[in-house]
């Protein structure tokens, strides 16, 4: 099954989000809640990334490594797109591999009912 992922554009909706339910690893936030105007046919996930992290280039490739471990999951698992999702990254996501952050996302989301 083929995923569209979209993006949060309003900034309430990202503070609706942030009143939601969270699930906290060391690399990663993850806020989720049900939005009432979303499409319930894609993925509505927006990643954010701190200026701490690093600069532009740092913050830009961790977005890009999300977003793919993001389509990943999404074929293994299946999401509940009733939800809407806002990933927040922490400083010790740039000092670890790859697969580790993967499984540790794909548990955290699977914990999502």
């Amino acid at each position: 099954m083929s995923v569209r992922i979209s993006s949060l554009k309003k900034n309430e909706d990202f503070k609706y989000l942030l009143d939601g339910r969270k699930i906290n690893n060391k690399y990663l936030t993850i806020f989720f809640k049900k939005l009432s105007n979303k499409n319930k046919k894609q993925l509505n996930i927006s990643f954010v990334t701190k200026k701490k992290i690093g600069n532009a280039v740092k913050r830009n490739k961790i977005k890009r490594r999300l977003k793919n471990m993001v389509l990943d999951i999404c074929n293994n698992i299946n999401l509940n797109l009733s939800y809407s999702y806002l990933v927040i990254a922490k400083n010790k996501i740039l000092e670890e591999e790859f697969n580790i952050i993967r499984e540790t996302l794909f548990n955290d989301l699977k914990k999502v009912k």
